[in-house]
């Protein structure tokens, strides 16, 4: 296999059409597809169905993981070489941005807005990578690994994703909050089954569990209006504005200005990191990021 088609059919998976992959690579589109033909005969299969939106078949999906897993290295590789005089054409300063190694790695969106900015700003101001950072619910991010759409994934799944090596990170705590005034309103004498049935919800997404949890167990037939917010900042500002109560992580109320419905109704999210078991530097230089800033996170309780 050739490893300009295994960029090429990576482009057009990633970017969904032969024209935005061609746009990408700086080719014409029939080169690209004529890159795909060519790498579907060596491997004996149909790669990728050619609908719009492009996506890759089954066999395509089982090859593009070890296809980005050799690309990486490749360029990896080649900007090693590279890094020196590219790091003084530039003053010191690092790589220039389109010659550093790209890392897509994928987080939950609690984590994208707390803890883990330190992390993409280190990795962003070293000078070696050009960080994609995707999201996706921490129980779905592992999925990305699989997939090979990650190359590291900050993730609630203990279990590790074969190829990866995994490590814990550390614990956010989530609390059943609302604000003075909606509790003043709708939760008068407390937050009885009667009263949650007709309290609005927030909810980050249809993936978010955290306060259907909660429901299932202080009020299983509970029905409430739900709002649905799918911005971390947006959903605790919402919380604070008295759309609604929803669980909400220590690291996005400091200060305790809002009220905790009942003390039990706590959730302890367990986060790990997982990513790709290469011996790739750049791969490294992400994980140490990542470690360090999970730090300020509470270590898993027993």
């Amino acid at each position: 296999m050739d490893l300009d088609q295994l960029r090429a059919l990576a482009a057009v998976v990633d970017h969904e059409t032969f024209d935005a992959a061609a746009s990408e690579l700086r080719l014409t589109p029939s080169a690209v597809s004529q890159r795909i033909k060519a790498l579907e005969r060596s491997v004996g299969s149909v790669l990728v169905r050619r609908l719009k939106p492009v996506r890759p078949t089954p066999a395509g999906e089982q090859l593009l993981r070890s296809a980005r897993q050799l690309l990486l290295l490749a360029d990896e590789a080649v900007l090693a070489l590279r890094g020196p005089a590219s790091a003084e054409e530039n003053d010191g300063g690092g790589l220039p941005s389109a010659e550093r190694l790209r890392v897509p790695i994928v987080a939950n969106a609690d984590s994208i807005a707390t803890w883990l900015p330190a992390a993409y700003q280190e990795i962003a101001l070293g000078g070696r990578v050009a960080l994609e950072l995707l999201r996706d619910d921490e129980h779905a991010t592992a999925d990305l690994l699989r997939s090979g759409d990650a190359v590291g994934a900050i993730t609630a799944d203990p279990r590790p994703v074969q190829g990866c090596t995994i490590r814990p990170l550390g614990t956010m705590v989530y609390r059943a909050k609302a604000s003075h005034d909606f509790v003043a309103r709708w939760f008068p004498d407390g937050p009885t089954p009667e009263a949650l049935a007709a309290a609005p919800v927030m909810q980050y997404d249809r993936k978010d569990t955290h306060q259907l949890a909660v429901l299932a167990g202080a009020a299983p037939d509970a029905t409430p209006p739900q709002h649905y917010i799918p911005d971390s900042v947006q959903f605790v500002e919402s919380v604070h504005a008295g759309l609604g109560w929803g669980m909400v992580p220590d690291q996005q109320d400091p200060e305790h200005s809002l009220i905790e419905l009942d003390p039990a109704w706590s959730e302890d999210l367990r986060l790990y990191w997982q990513v790709w078991t290469l011996e790739s530097p750049g791969l490294t230089e992400v994980t140490n990021a990542v470690v360090r800033a999970a730090q300020t996170l509470p270590p898993h309780r027993n």
